[in-house]
């Protein structure tokens, strides 16, 4: 049982959580990398400028800064609720994330009018980042949005990670996987992408629309099977189409990743007293498994025995992890996470882990992610929730909801990947 001191540890530890979110969120914000990467930029011929993914908006605000009266046209597509008002020049989409919807095609169409008017001379801005590949959709001759939203559906409850779900889905689309690039392939075009992707993998960040496909067929099959997938005849049809495998008119400059989400992280731990450890920036497993382990971290550390972490200490772990659908409940990978850590904590003195999605945005929810200590199984009890059922029923958003456990930022305006960190005193 806590006594009071303990509780007051634990509430000005909570107090160093949403100062580490800030200070995180701030350092990768995409700005200043946007404007470094505009500035060094010859542009000839009439200018287009094309933003879209979870960061459009914030990625497109600073190119206006730096292009000022330059541009032709602008056209940003972004997740509903992530734009901040307009911008000069720009038209402004919002769509649908994780699953396309109408705004996304009608996205894509504004875009590849954009591409389309872009003739020999020309210069094309690409902003790129993470979400793209949902909230830019436009199916394949033949294919409807329903098509590529059942595979989508279908591929995020199996589980799929990130990089399988690319795979499949860029043969199903008129802009992925190179595409987006061959339809403005007279003009010259310069895309800045804030990578949302563990490995910075062109070809994944937003299914790659303006980079050369390296995937086959060999690789979709690989994925049906792992997750025992099956589709209607159109859809397998469409997946044996071969993607662009060689785009010479695009340059590429990747700005922003993981990595330094997680050096943020650490910098701000170490100047609030936590001597920071960054354990992993590829964390790429299921959630709870994450959380189990970063709880048995945190056992460790509490034995005081045998482990390598010297208090106080902040441990980080940098990455995506994925959930695997068991129940029809409301949450995120990084809030069901935490949960699954609550489970291990229990109990444990001066400890406190946190997990957020660095867009702000876990899952289908208005939380970023969450936070947990060695008291929130108790607060759970007390609101007769059960931890074990809410993991299975996935529901991980109503019960952290209940106990004052979720971490809320809006959308953030950056996308590069997720962040967990364990505080240790």
């Amino acid at each position: 049982m806590m006594e009071s001191n303990d509780i007051t540890e634990s509430n000005a530890m909570r107090e160093d959580v949403i100062k580490i979110v800030s200070d995180s969120i701030e350092a990768v914000l995409p700005d200043r990398a946007v404007e470094q990467a505009l500035s060094g930029i010859r542009l000839e011929g009439n200018l287009y400028v094309a933003a879209f993914g979870k960061a459009g908006w914030q990625m497109a605000s600073a190119a206006g800064r730096i292009l000022k009266g330059k541009m032709k046209k602008g056209v940003v597509v972004t997740k509903y609720h992530h734009s901040r008002g307009d911008l000069p020049g720009f038209q402004i989409i919002e769509a649908g994330h994780p699953v396309p919807d109408e705004n996304s095609v009608y996205g894509a169409e504004k875009i590849m009018e954009l591409m389309n008017r872009a003739k020999e001379g020309d210069t094309v801005i690409l902003l790129i980042s993470g979400g793209g590949s949902s909230l830019l959709e436009k199916p394949e001759q033949g294919l409807s949005l329903n098509d590529i939203q059942e595979v989508t559906q279908k591929l995020l409850q199996c589980g799929a990670a990130i990089q399988e779900i690319n795979v499949v889905r860029k043969r199903l689309s008129a802009v992925k996987g190179g595409k987006l690039a061959k339809i403005g392939e007279k003009a010259k075009i310069y895309q800045v992408v804030l990578s949302d992707i563990i490995d910075d993998n062109l070809e994944m960040i937003a299914s790659g629309p303006a980079c050369a496909d390296t995937s086959s067929y060999d690789d979709v099959i690989r994925i049906k099977e792992k997750y025992n997938l099956s589709f209607h005849e159109r859809i397998e049809r469409a997946l044996k189409t071969e993607t662009p495998k060689h785009i010479s008119h695009v340059k590429s400059v990747i700005t922003g990743s993981v990595r330094e989400l997680c050096s943020s992280a650490a910098k701000s731990a170490g100047a609030l007293g936590y001597k920071p450890y960054i354990l992993t920036t590829e964390l790429d497993c299921e959630a709870r498994e994450a959380g189990s382990f970063m709880a048995a971290i945190a056992r460790c550390i509490d034995s005081d025995k045998i482990s390598s972490f010297v208090r106080p200490c902040a441990v980080i772990a940098g990455g995506e992890t994925v959930v695997n659908l068991t129940g029809s409940g409301k949450g995120g990978r990084n809030q069901e996470l935490v949960l699954s850590a609550a489970r291990g904590i229990e109990g444990l003195k001066n400890t406190v882990l946190f997990s957020i999605g660095s867009d702000g945005t876990d899952g289908p929810t208005d939380a970023a992610g969450a936070v947990a200590d060695g008291m929130t199984m108790k607060e759970l009890r007390k609101q007769g929730i059960n931890c074990d059922k809410v993991l299975k029923e996935n529901d991980s958003y109503t019960a952290l909801k209940q106990i004052d456990s979720l971490i809320i930022t809006g959308a953030t305006g950056t996308n590069v990947n997720d962040v967990t960190v364990l505080l240790c005193r």
